[in-house]
């Protein structure tokens, strides 16, 4: 099971991707796997193949595709610098609007395969992704049937592109995995997050990860936690199991 390149025309230009199919014919449910602030690398390609492993077709795409070539980051690398230095200017060239924007081409590229069920499609982001992952549903609400977000940073702003201004429009069911300590997502944000969710009448699951770090779910970085990261992994599987039918 080796990741597939291809090419899709997303919002502004050409995104290229990385799909990973379970052996066989299928069909399977489609997912959409939103990277993090360090890019397309060998860890995500990884972690992507393993939620294919379960029965997904999996599309992961290069979000940074507006910025231009870099890479592949190695995370244990950027952080030991500059970190902002180094993955500010790729994380300006998007938000959380402009992936759900794009999130079109992903579904049209998936629908567009013979081995994807026709059924709902789920999403998955990580750090930066995860709101982007909550964004895809708010603009797709008939066509994600799950979302969940590990880790995920800034999702209660006063940005305009806050992630939690778009969750009256989400039909789907949400998973949301909460770091401890985590600098992207304190306290008062997950207080502000999770009030607006209520008042939207989301379906969802909030789950807070004591003393685990941000990142801790990706086996890349060097605060990644095997032991909780197979919670999540199992909550994950869970949440699809019963919403991507």
């Amino acid at each position: 099971m080796s990741p597939e390149q291809v090419t899709l025309q997303a919002t502004d230009g050409p995104c290229t991707a990385y799909v990973v199919a379970p052996e066989g014919t299928g069909p399977w449910p489609g997912v959409i796997f939103y990277m993090d602030a360090f890019g397309i690398r060998p860890g995500l390609t990884q972690m992507a193949t393993h939620v294919a492993e379960q029965g997904y077709v999996v599309l992961l795409p290069d979000l940074f595709y507006r910025y231009g070539a870099y890479g592949p980051l190695d995370p244990k690398e950027v952080m030991q610098g500059d970190f902002r230095a180094i993955v500010g200017p790729m994380m300006a060239s998007t938000d959380s609007h402009k992936a759900a924007a794009d999130t079109a081409a992903f579904i049209g590229y998936l629908d567009s395969r013979p081995d994807v069920a026709r059924t709902k499609i789920g999403t998955v982001g990580f750090c930066m992704g995860g709101g982007m992952a909550l964004a895809a549903a708010a603009f797709y609400p008939d066509r994600i049937g799950a979302a969940a977000s590990f880790h995920g940073g800034r999702l209660a702003t006063d940005l305009p592109t806050s992630p939690h201004l778009l969750l009256d429009k989400i039909k789907a069911e949400l998973y949301i995995a909460i770091a401890d300590k985590d600098q992207s997502y304190p306290p008062e944000m997950a207080e502000r997050f999770e009030a607006a969710l209520n008042a939207a009448g989301v379906r969802y699951k909030s789950e807070f990860y004591a003393g685990k770090l941000h990142g801790w779910m990706k086996p890349d970085m060097p605060v990644y936690d095997a032991e909780a990261a197979e919670r999540g992994w199992n909550e994950l599987f869970a949440l699809y199991g019963r919403t991507l039918i």
